[in-house]
């Protein structure tokens, strides 16, 4: 049996341009799509060239319950409203005692939208925030 860290992971802390804005339970949209051209090469009927063109990379969405850090979110957003510019990032992966198991450094990242807690005092549930983010691109680190 291997020693390693599975990605099983409860939280995943978040900081752009080194601006920690605290852990989150849940993060949605990792991803990228590559489009893809077709080039037909005169004579050869067998198939068609596929050459890769541009990659689009999916916002990703980050939720939790309301906590202490859910005012960093705002002054963040506060912050970007006053000039607007792209800031890097990391997402942490971590384990419930707060091991980091991966981390990934997000490329420009720019708020999308930010949704604040519903207060019902008739539901039990917790007050969640959501962040959704674009950005310009991932690496793993």
């Amino acid at each position: 049996m291997s020693d390693s860290i599975f990605a099983t992971s409860v939280f995943f802390r978040l900081s752009i341009a080194g601006n920690d804005l605290g852990a989150f339970h849940t993060c949605d949209g990792m991803g990228a799509q590559m489009e893809v051209e077709q080039f037909t090469e005169g004579g050869n009927n067998g198939f068609a060239h596929q050459l890769p063109s541009r990659i689009t990379w999916s916002n990703i969405t980050m939720t939790r319950p309301v906590t202490s850090d859910s005012a960093k979110v705002v002054k963040w957003l506060n912050d970007v409203i006053k000039r607007v510019e792209r800031k890097d990032g990391e997402i942490v992966a971590l384990t419930p005692d707060m091991t980091p198991i991966a981390s990934w450094q997000v490329q420009g990242i720019v708020p999308v939208r930010w949704q604040g807690p519903s207060f019902d005092p008739g539901d039990s549930q917790a007050a969640v925030e959501t962040l959704e983010f674009a950005h310009e691109g991932i690496e793993a680190s």
